[in-house]
């Protein structure tokens, strides 16, 4: 993974100079990155479904945890 995050920020970077919204674009594009591991899904793609699975076993109710 940290392969992945130095392709936008260098080893080193200095986050406190970094924008927000800057990190929040390189994490939605990490997240919606397909994974070999996940059967070539994106990890926003698993988490979707386990949400939708807790939720109809919940009851209804979204449980995240």
């Amino acid at each position: 993974m940290n392969g992945l995050i130095q392709q936008d920020f260098p080893k080193g970077a200095d986050f406190d100079q970094v924008a927000d919204e800057e990190i929040a674009a390189v994490e939605r594009k990490l997240n919606m990155r397909p994974r070999k591991r996940l059967g070539d899904r994106a990890p926003t793609e698993v988490f979707c479904e386990g949400l939708h699975w807790q939720e109809a076993a919940s009851g209804g109710a979204a449980v995240i945890g």
